[in-house]
């Protein structure tokens, strides 16, 4: 019964879904709804632990034939209902630490600089400039008085700074003076016109900076080489303009962004490389240790993030330390990121992540159940899991870039193999370049990132598909209950035939 195991609900899958409620739904009501609502539950809850408890007493003395399950079933009810109210108030707590207001100490109008820590490492806009999020220390304002500050911008400094800023790399302190700019995509932020490192980063993130450099510094020159750093480390800087453009119309822009689909390949790609030396609980925790690691390399970014945490606890799960629940491994993924990083739930790429992760868990695997036998293997699997993950994302990738994609999901089948190849070849690039014999690489490599740019190219013409988000929310939620349930009758009439086969 794999539809009822992928919806085994459990406490922690209940406080996950209190805190994505609490943290997106709930925040942006009235206070007075917010705590109603949350009052519901708590009342809930107090209702089926007196009626479990009610329940106990007269069974033990006999008094009416109750049954033990259903004594199990009001304790369950009401320890998910708690649970839920606890995830409702971590998302709201989350929520509000995820807002970071930048608080300058003086009136905006009058900042002229900013001084604070780099938070990640820069990066160079379509525009040319090199934005940068900093913690602000402290803030400038006319006849040179200074103020403490708190909380996060966005710099934007000028395109010669770019160097400068990237040698230095995250949790170096800056100044830089400017004008001080709101918009609607970045919240405060600062127009640099100039450039001051007054601290360097600490020795931790000085070797991290220079590991980061030297890499980058290996792939310069050929045509192929900025999509490999954006594959292997996420610097996009020098992705050509119109290949980007023909990834993004193709529905593809997730392949240019590091998520669960490159860490799931460098992950094969260690346990290949371990498994066989070292056996497999032991290539396990080696492999999670250096996938935290790679992660501390290339950056915070927020779906790597996620694909970090469920990996880690993936290996926990195998090697007995937690249950073997891919949904509650998912939840926990969630809660702790976060928490941990609160900022990151506003993220459309954390948004996607999760989403197209719950929809695969639950529609792929009910899709590859109902389409096994009609489509080779080697087809249906990826094929279920791209319709999973677009039935899950449609809507939100709808309402953010106004059209949804429906070839990417065929393009996908050819681009995501290719991808793999052109990720494992890139690193034996690196491994050869340490022997200067990486230019044997150079021309299968240039061949696979040509077909890929063909590929996408051919996708990004077929027109895409406008339509109301709400609507496409709806169809693509109804399909995904339809797939489900369908599975589930499916495998029920299974079960009750088997016996007489």
């Amino acid at each position: 019964m794999g539809f009822i195991n992928r919806l085994h609900l459990t406490p922690v899958l209940c406080t996950a879904a209190g805190a994505a409620a609490g943290y997106y739904i709930l925040f942006n009501l009235p206070f007075s709804a917010v705590v109603c609502i949350i009052l519901f539950f708590v009342l809930f809850h107090c209702f089926f632990r007196a009626i479990a408890s009610l329940k106990n007493i007269l069974f033990i003395y006999n008094q009416f034939p109750l049954q033990i399950n259903l004594i199990r079933n009001t304790r369950l009810i009401s320890t998910y209902a708690a649970a839920a109210v606890i995830g409702l108030v971590l998302g709201l707590c989350a929520a509000q630490a995820g807002q970071n207001n930048a608080a300058f100490g003086i009136n905006n109008e009058s900042v002229t600089a900013v001084e604070g820590v780099l938070l990640e490492d820069p990066r160079v806009t379509s525009g040319g400039s090199v934005m940068a999020s900093i913690s602000l220390k402290r803030s400038s304002g006319e006849n040179g008085l200074r103020v403490s500050s708190s909380g996060a911008i966005n710099v934007f400094f000028p395109s010669q700074s770019a160097d400068k800023l990237k040698q230095y790399g995250r949790g170096a302190s800056v100044f830089a003076e400017g004008t001080l700019r709101y918009s609607e995509s970045y919240g405060w932020s600062l127009s640099a016109r100039s450039l001051h490192i007054t601290k360097r980063a600490p020795a931790v993130e000085q070797l991290r900076t220079n590991i980061r450099l030297g890499l980058i510094n290996r792939f310069n020159g050929e045509r192929w080489q900025p999509l490999a750093l954006a594959l292997l480390l996420g610097v996009r800087d020098n992705l050509d303009s119109v290949f980007t453009e023909q990834y993004r119309k193709a529905g593809l822009s997730y392949i240019l962004a590091l998520s669960g689909m490159h860490l799931a390949i460098l992950a094969a790609l260690i346990a290949f490389v371990l498994k066989k030396p070292l056996g497999f609980k032991a290539s396990a925790i080696i492999s999670s240790v250096l996938i935290v690691l790679y992660c501390l390399l290339v950056g915070p970014f927020p779906s790597l993030n996620r694909s970090a945490f469920m990996y880690v606890l993936g290996v926990m799960a195998v090697l007995g330390a937690l249950p073997k629940n891919s949904l509650s491994i998912l939840s926990v993924s969630f809660l702790v990121q976060i928490i941990i990083t609160p900022a990151a739930g506003n993220s459309l790429s954390f948004i996607l992540s999760y989403t197209a992760l719950l929809g695969i868990l639950l529609t792929s695997q009910a899709l590859s159940f109902l389409l096994d036998g009609k489509i080779p293997a080697f087809i249906l699997q990826p094929l279920s899991l791209s319709c999973g993950a677009f039935l899950a994302t449609s809507g939100i990738c709808c309402f953010v870039f106004g059209t949804i994609a429906p070839a990417g999901i065929l393009a996908g089948l050819l681009i995501v193999p290719l991808t793999a190849v052109f990720m494992t070849g890139s690193i034996i690039y690196l491994l050869l370049d340490i022997f200067l014999i990486s230019r044997v690489l150079n021309l299968p490599l240039s061949f696979v990132y040509d077909l890929m740019e063909s590929i996408a190219s051919l996708a990004g013409n077929v027109p895409g598909v406008s339509a109301n988000p709400v609507s496409v929310l709806v169809v693509s939620l109804l399909l995904s209950v339809f797939i489900i349930i369908f599975e589930y009758r499916r495998r029920i009439s299974l079960y009750k035939i088997q016996p007489f086969s």
